[in-house]
């Protein structure tokens, strides 16, 4: 919830790519091992290509979901979503970036019965 005397949004939405790169050999993986880095990079050059000034596409460090990952984050709202194909990133982008809706078969905290 925002306070009336709370500056205006910068932008409209900001998304946070978990760019996390651990050693290989980690139990726990990483989101980067997973792809995450080209697929941030596809979702920022379509977000630029079209225009979408008042969305902020950012790499984050370890988002503390890596079993879940790759995994990205959009605020103001805070949903969750875990992706693996540019098809996923593609649907995030027209679902919730652009039209506000949920891709709810991505969302990590879906609620319940979606």
């Amino acid at each position: 919830m925002t306070q009336a005397d709370d500056p205006p949004l910068h932008f409209r939405l900001h998304v946070f790519i978990c760019t996390n790169r651990r050693p290989d050999d980690n139990p726990r993986g990483s989101c980067a091992q997973r792809g995450s880095e080209d697929l941030r990079e596809h979702l920022k050059d379509a977000q630029k290509r079209m225009g979408l000034k008042d969305v902020r596409i950012n790499s984050a460090g370890c988002l503390d979901r890596c079993g879940l990952g790759p995994v990205m984050v959009i605020y103001p709202e805070g949903v969750w979503y875990s992706f693996t194909t540019v098809a996923d990133i593609d649907e995030i982008l027209d679902t919730h970036l652009v039209k506000g809706g949920r891709v709810h078969r991505l969302m990590v905290d879906r609620p319940a019965g979606s």
